[in-house]
């Protein structure tokens, strides 16, 4: 094995994407970043199996997903900080180690408590590893090649997220539900070995500042209270466990912003929220990904308890979603950039809206993929492509380019927490608890009812677009120099991309 930390000095920046090297970075780090999106698609699909087999409840298939979910948006805003300092190669390394690890855990995990707890573990390496495998292109490539490079990543690793839900329903219907976990060890070893030999190593040439471990920590407790609080209470525990994880959560949220505003070189810089368009899109995007999380997190139950399906048929029934992902966001951002974000950032909520309201007829009395799941599905998608890119672009134009990564972190954080709390809080409003999901009936009501609430969160987004977005592509470019999203197809259902830069690292 050679020395790659001698050849760093000589590559790192100058990498042209043609070469030997540059070819073995970027499949290193799209196999690293599709590892980690295929675990966030894949999960889903496989709920209703690994609940029956463990005996869950409802509120342990929610700690399956918010487990994860938790400590990856609570430590994701420090992973690339941590690179930029000790070295990418390096902290994208104990990332993918550490995900793996936790991967085999989860995979032999005898019991729901081990089996959660292992799924939190996974969310601190997804947290290194995610925006570690952007920032290797990013530091890695020659700058004439910079883009070129992270639009290959953005594009080869969304395969991923076409792939989870096929590859986890095959998964689940054969070998079993802990495959889709110990499926990583092989990709992990790959990333490994493929780094230690040919990814040169790089950081940021005099990084100072403290790492914001106390404001991450607030992050994560009031964002765990606030969660446990929701998933107790559609559990039916006692109102005094509910209260007291709700009023930690509130005073860890208020502690943190205090924290922030103290710090030197904060986690989250507050001044940031000053600029009245990241604000406003980020507030939309609250909305959008709450929406998008809320849907992905019971559609699949749906399909297999109540219309019948296999976690196979599951997985495939949503493809078409990340088919039109695939093909439209690019042009979609393209003609936000032409026409403005306004536009784009109000219709495409309604389209998607307009899918999950369509999606109500999936249910009980014999289901056809053809008439009620297909059409559904393929209007959600189109919906999506349209806002997406837009919503990336419009979070980067609004903010200086020296400040884009802390701009797309913030975005990627957003859509992550909504997400979270809407796993926790949907079975509630919908009155789902307890085995109810292994009740056809049950699950078919509150379905219903969830696809109400997710359309009126699209709903509630599009106004929202209306009124605080700009209307024209000229109003919306501020007069400064604005990063460009050179990965907007790259998310697939797990939130805005993340560029990694020296902002996060404070």
């Amino acid at each position: 094995m050679r020395d790659t930390q001698g050849k760093a000095d000589e590559t790192a920046g100058s990498v042209r994407l043609a070469s030997r090297t540059g070819k073995w970075v970027l499949s290193c780090s799209v196999l690293a970043s599709g590892m980690a999106l295929l675990d966030g698609t894949i999960v889903n699909i496989a709920l209703p199996r690994l609940g029956r087999d463990l005996g869950a409840t409802l509120a342990t298939l929610q700690w399956t997903v918010n487990a994860y979910m938790l400590t990856l948006t609570g430590l994701i805003l420090l992973g690339g900080g941590l690179g930029d300092r000790f070295g990418r190669r390096r902290i994208f390394l104990v990332g993918v180690v550490w995900f793996a690890l936790a991967s085999a855990l989860c995979g032999v995990a005898p019991d729901s408590k081990v089996l959660i707890a292992a799924r939190a573990l996974q969310g601190v390496g997804g947290a290194l590893l995610t925006p570690g495998s952007l920032a290797l292109v990013q530091s890695t490539f020659r700058q004439e090649d910079r883009a070129k490079a992270i639009g290959a990543w953005s594009g080869l690793g969304s395969v991923a997220g076409a792939v989870g839900p096929f590859l986890g329903g095959w998964l689940v219907d054969g070998p079993g539900w802990r495959w889709i976990f110990l499926i990583n060890l092989p990709l992990a070893a790959v990333v490994i070995l493929v780094a230690l030999r040919h990814v040169p190593e790089s950081r940021t040439p005099g990084a100072t500042g403290d790492f914001d471990v106390t404001g991450a920590a607030f992050a994560a407790l009031s964002l765990a209270g606030v969660t446990y609080a929701l998933i107790a209470a559609s559990g039916h525990q006692p109102a005094a466990a509910v209260g007291v994880a709700a009023a930690v959560g509130v005073v860890c949220g208020a502690v943190f912003v205090q924290v922030e505003r103290r710090r030197a070189h904060p986690m989250l810089p507050l001044g940031i929220f000053s600029v009245r368009l990241f604000s406003a899109v980020n507030t939309v995007t609250l909305f959008l990904y709450a929406a998008i999380g809320g849907v992905f997190f019971i559609l699949p139950i749906q399909l297999q308890t109540t219309a019948g399906y296999s976690a196979f048929q599951a997985g495939v029934s949503t493809l078409p979603v990340t088919v039109l992902m695939l093909a439209l966001s690019a042009p979609a951002g393209a003609l936000a950039q032409r026409i403005g974000p306004r536009i784009p950032l109000t219709l495409g909520p309604l389209v998607a809206a307009a899918g999950l309201l369509l999606l109500r007829r999936v249910g009980l009395g014999g289901t056809s993929y053809v008439v009620d799941v297909l059409p559904a599905v393929v209007i959600q998608g189109l919906g999506m492509s349209l806002f997406v890119a837009p919503l990336t672009a419009t979070v980067l134009a609004s903010v200086d380019v020296s400040r884009s990564g802390i701009a797309s972190g913030v975005n990627n954080a957003a859509a992550r927490a909504a997400q979270l709390l809407i796993v926790a809080v949907l079975p509630l409003a919908v009155g789902l608890s307890a085995h109810g999901y292994t009740s056809p009936h049950a699950v078919d009501d509150a379905f219903g009812a969830a696809m109400l609430i997710c359309a009126a969160l699209c709903a509630v987004s599009a106004v929202l677009a209306w009124f605080l977005v700009p209307k024209s592509a000229l109003e919306a470019t501020p007069d400064h120099d604005v990063a460009r999203p050179e990965c907007t197809t790259c998310l697939g259902v797990s939130g805005p991309p993340l560029e990694p830069g020296e902002d996060t690292a404070r």
